[in-house]
């Protein structure tokens, strides 16, 4: 099942629970606008490479679109799609006034040299800044993009609209970024993963968790959660597994990427195991925290964790979700358990609106605010409805989008 489907499918059910009009269920269910350009740029031994970028602007209902840009191989049209889409219901069960969007370039930007990747973004604004922009479509980092690119797209709209640093969100903090937003998905999927387990009435202290990823997200997770008295027994990342039953010193292990290639390959203070023997070990608490897809129907059987916190987007597909449910597993869907990235650039967005900066502390406390409010929400339609804890997101999300098209009136 691809991205779209699964993406589709979801909102169907929760638009049917919800008793939405065929009329109201068609325009919530398509994008405002769809963007495909080509990106001709010069490679560094002087060649000339090609390459496809995106972007789809979903929902502007409840404010200008938001949503991440994304490099990776594998990026086309239907998954850009479905980001898109999932960004619109994310952006609405966090309250945050925003819609949602997403973008891409297919390219492996492990392939490219720096210069070429700032040549291959500006490039891209170049296509897009006439339909992008603080009022209309704001950009953050994503898969395969990170300060550098934001950095590199603010300068280059710059040229083309004139100076406005709220163009883009997840900036170097020198240049007009916020404190604490390189940490957010992660802090924030640390911080949900505990209120659900006090919700279940487990115990914090000792839990053994598994974490799939150790890049931005599943790094920051792990160090909060470590910090929270969890024990991460295993995380991984594009060279392997790493497994502890003890747990791992995620202090060293960061310290390990940060002076290496960014990766873990080569660390001998633990045992290195296959990705699919993560997905099953017993412990407590599953983070998929890397890439979609990954617990499907082919595995799903072996999955033993009770709870699973949804890092990375769709990591679950829909059928495979349904067995879960059915065994009882709670499972704490992405449009929740990741949305502390977009949630602090929403913050980093209001003050480059209003030239004021917050400090460290100030951003995560709003960020505890804002995550624990949806969370006790859909955590309360869940219990009142007696559904999952994926359909009361969506269907948090979907009505608050609902309402505000309706209330607004036909455009």
């Amino acid at each position: 099942m691809q991205a779209l489907d699964s993406a589709q499918l979801y909102f169907s059910r929760a638009a049917s629970a919800l008793e939405l009009s065929d009329r109201v269920t068609a325009m919530l269910a398509g994008a405002y606008r769809e963007v495909r350009v080509q990106l001709p740029i010069e490679m560094d031994d002087g060649h000339l490479a090609t390459f496809s970028g995106y972007r789809v602007q979903h929902n502007n209902a409840r404010g200008p679109m938001k949503g991440g840009l994304r490099y990776h191989a594998e990026v086309d049209l239907d998954e850009v799609r479905a980001l898109a889409s999932l960004m619109t219901w994310k952006t609405a069960v966090v309250d945050i006034p925003y819609g949602g969007a997403k973008g891409g370039i297919a390219v492996d930007p492990h392939r490219l040299s720096s210069r070429e990747l700032e040549r291959l973004t500006r490039k891209f604004v170049a296509r897009l800044h006439e339909v992008v922009g603080p009022d209309t479509d704001i950009p953050a980092p994503d898969m395969g993009t990170d300060w550098r690119s934001m950095a590199w797209f603010m300068n280059e709209y710059n040229k083309f609209e004139g100076f406005n640093p709220a163009c883009v969100t997840g900036k170097p903090v020198e240049l007009f970024g916020i404190p604490g937003r390189e940490e957010a998905t992660g802090r924030g999927v640390g911080t949900l993963a505990l209120k659900t387990l006090g919700r279940l009435g487990r115990q914090v202290t000792g839990t053994r968790v598994a974490i799939q990823g150790f890049g931005n997200v599943g790094l920051h997770t792990a160090r909060f959660l470590q910090l929270a008295e969890c024990r991460v027994v295993a995380v991984s990342d594009l060279s392997g597994a790493y497994y502890n039953p003890q747990g791992l010193d995620i202090a060293a292990m960061v310290q390990y990427v940060n002076q290496g290639d960014g990766l873990l390959r080569g660390y001998t203070e633990c045992e290195v195991i296959g990705g699919d023997e993560l997905l099953a070990l017993d412990v407590e608490l599953l983070i998929p925290a890397a890439v979609g897809g990954v617990i499907t129907m082919d595995n799903v059987d072996s999955i033993r964790a009770p709870v699973i916190v949804e890092a990375a987007n769709g990591p679950i597909w829909p059928h495979a979700d349904d067995r879960l449910t059915e065994a009882g597993v709670t499972v704490l869907p992405d449009i929740l358990a990741n949305a502390g990235g977009v949630t602090v650039s929403y913050f980093e967005w209001v003050q480059n609106r209003q030239h004021y900066k917050w400090g460290l502390t100030r951003v995560r406390q709003e960020l505890d605010r804002a995550l624990s409010g949806a969370f006790e929400s859909v955590w309360q339609l869940a219990t009142d409805r007696k559904i999952s804890l994926r359909m009361a997101a969506y269907m948090l999300g979907i009505d608050r989008v609902r309402e505000a098209v309706e209330m607004g009136g036909i455009r």
